[in-house]
């Protein structure tokens, strides 16, 4: 897991080849004014969706891991708490692979990290994450899946 200001996104091209084009993608398009989509960049490999998000409590958030893609998790309009729990310490759980998801349920993350708009969170596919914990109703964010 990386928590980090977007504009420190350059520091960790290193890490995925694809982090370079997520970088373009953000110089050439402005999060706050995109409407809610899916906007294609590198076809199933590179994608964004925007999305208008129902903020929950800690206890209604949902952990969840993916196998094959990394999450850059950015909130845009408002503040978002993410929770956090190293996978190896996540009870064994049904992975859908056509979503490239596995939720793990009615368990309280261990630890908690929050993002103000203009951060980002990271999330790989060692990292149990319960996102989208907000004190608001309904918050905009950008969520870029990465091909690992």
């Amino acid at each position: 897991m990386i928590i980090d200001s977007l504009q420190n996104l350059k520091n960790y091209e290193s890490v995925n080849p694809l982090f370079s084009k997520v970088i373009e993608f953000l110089k050439s398009h402005d999060l706050k004014t995109l409407e809610v989509g899916k906007y294609e960049i590198e076809g199933k490999d590179l994608f964004v969706n925007i999305t208008m998000t129902k903020g929950k409590t800690p206890d209604e958030a949902v952990i969840e891991t993916h196998d094959k893609m990394i999450d850059i998790q950015i909130p845009i309009t408002d503040t978002e708490t993410f929770g956090y729990t190293p996978r190896e310490n996540l009870p064994a759980a049904t992975y859908n692979a056509e979503k490239d998801i596995t939720k793990i349920p009615d368990l309280a993350a261990e630890s908690y990290v929050t993002c103000q708009p203009g951060m980002m969170a990271i999330f790989f596919p060692q990292d149990g994450h319960a996102p989208c914990i907000a004190g608001v109703p309904e918050f905009k964010k950008a969520i870029f899946k990465v091909k690992a």
